[in-house]
């Protein structure tokens, strides 16, 4: 019979009893282990107390590596109550012995406020390096794996990536398998909408943990071929000839409470040069449709296009506006929700071309509610990325950054996907694969946040599906830079 070594967060003595009661029912488990972050726990008979540093760390995990003697190793890393579903970690030995899993994770049922919920979680590939990838709270390892993985742990050593580190080297030789059935219950502490946490990953507070993460995931595409040194092809702008230097391109479909400002926060730039807006109205039915075309009655450089086909998304509509004859040298993002900052805007990235010789340039931004008043986390500016390792850490991270910017010759050579998600994200990572992308930390553009953003507040399946596409985008970067390296020697 396989046996389980089971090592439990604690920090609350009666959480921690009633999850014992829970885990010692299986005839499987061979000893459990208390992992206590906090000095002078109360002892619990019969069980073993462990003091460490913090869960996360690599010394927590080369502590755990040392001590397990199972066939597997079970973590539970949530000091709430953990309810088992029937038979299920029999259900994770079966699975783990059939496949040779490295690792082993399963949907749950999560209870937020008093109510109890699916928790569908997803796949793992290639390109699944999202520190923040959801397993749930209860993962089981072979313990082979585990120790193997802590052994090659010892080069570098993390307060806070200690788990990620470990999960990237399993993966390294090992299927991270996901058993995609409720083999338990958790109580979900976080309970902010999906809009509020997806900024986690840029909040000032969580800075050096993010400087950990990103050592982590470098050190991971370094081992599996897959990193890319700061070298760049560079850039002739003088090669192409445009009418107009630069063109503001704004997607739009029934925006009719925001689209007024976004315009006219373009019409009042001051620039050296001339400009556009090139507006795709994707069949707007609220009155938007009337409004853009007053706009272009009035101001010649107010382009008004309606697509001649209904099966565009949002990259879809990028790419119309990026193929228009009177598209300019440079196009410039502006989504219908917003405005930038002041009339210097278009200057400030026009001159970042020219002077970071790049093929995209990358603003920061402030987050606004509807009526303009400032909101956490206020400032976006993706200082994780860097000259030096930038194309790296995109790979970890979920987004680059606006407002986004374009030299449109490498644009029309790429082509936006035709999605409504993640197609920015996409073009950052292909074009940093070749090109540099260049920075501005100054704030170029505000940020509204309200009921009508498309992710303000999704629910699991929709997130789900959205990691899983972000996923897949870089699981085929992760395939195109291996596919680099192995021409290269």
């Amino acid at each position: 019979m396989k046996t389980i070594d089971v090592f439990i967060l604690y920090t609350q003595h009666e959480q921690a009893k009633k999850t014992l009661s829970q885990l010692k029912q299986s005839e499987h488990i061979e000893n459990i282990y208390l992992l206590a972050p906090q000095k002078g726990m109360q002892p619990i008979d019969g069980y073993k107390t462990i003091e460490i540093d913090n869960l996360q760390s690599t010394q927590t995990v080369q502590v755990i590596a040392e001590i397990t003697k199972a066939d597997y190793t079970l973590i539970y890393q949530k000091s709430t109550i953990l309810q088992l579903g029937y038979f299920a970690l029999e259900r994770m030995i079966r699975v783990a012995n059939d496949t040779n899993a490295g690792m082993i994770y399963a949907d749950y049922y999560a209870v937020a406020n008093g109510e109890k919920s699916n928790n569908p979680v997803i796949d793992y590939q290639k390109g699944s390096l999202r520190d923040d990838f959801n397993f749930g709270s209860l993962i089981l390892y072979n313990s082979s794996a585990l120790k193997d993985a802590a052994d090659r742990m010892k080069q570098q050593t993390y307060n806070f990536a200690g788990l990620y580190d470990l999960r990237l080297k399993v993966s390294q030789k090992h299927e991270l398998v996901h058993i995609n059935e409720y083999l338990y219950t958790e109580i979900e502490e976080d309970t902010r909408k999906s809009g509020e946490k997806i900024f986690d990953y840029v909040d000032p507070k969580n800075r050096q943990v993010q400087i950990e993460m990103e050592r982590a995931c470098t050190q991971h595409l370094k081992d599996i071929h897959a990193y890319l040194e700061p070298k760049f092809e560079p850039i002739a702008f003088d090669n192409d000839s445009f009418d107009l230097e630069a063109s503001v391109i704004i997607p739009i479909r029934n925006r009719i409470k925001t689209v007024k400002d976004a315009i006219e926060s373009v019409l009042i730039q001051k620039a050296d040069f001339k400009f556009n807006i090139i507006i795709v109205d994707n069949h707007s039915t609220d009155g938007t449709t009337e409004t853009l075309h007053e706009f272009a009655k009035k101001d010649e450089r107010v382009i008004h296009v309606i697509p001649n086909r209904d099966d565009l998304g949002i990259g879809g509509c990028w790419n119309l506006g990026v193929h228009h004859q009177k598209c300019g040298r440079f196009c410039v993002q502006l989504d219908s929700d917003d405005v930038y900052s002041d009339e210097n805007t278009l200057q400030k990235i026009v001159n970042a071309f020219y002077e970071q010789n790049c093929a995209m340039v990358v603003g920061s931004y402030e987050m606004k509610d509807f009526d303009m008043n400032t909101i956490p986390p206020g400032i976006i500016d993706h200082k994780e990325w860097t000259p030096s390792n930038g194309r790296n850490n995109a790979l970890r991270i979920n987004g680059l950054g606006a407002p986004r910017a374009f030299y449109t010759p490498v644009l029309r050579n790429i082509k936006v996907p035709n999605t409504s998600y993640g197609e920015d994200y996409a073009l950052g990572l292909n074009i940093s694969r070749t090109y540099q992308i260049g920075r501005l930390y100054d704030v170029l553009y505000l940020c509204r946040r309200w009921e009508g953003n498309t992710d303000a507040s999704i629910d699991i399946a929709k997130m789900n599906e959205h990691n899983t596409y972000k996923d897949r985008i870089r699981t085929w970067e992760i395939l195109a830079r291996q596919k680099l390296y192995s021409t290269s020697i």
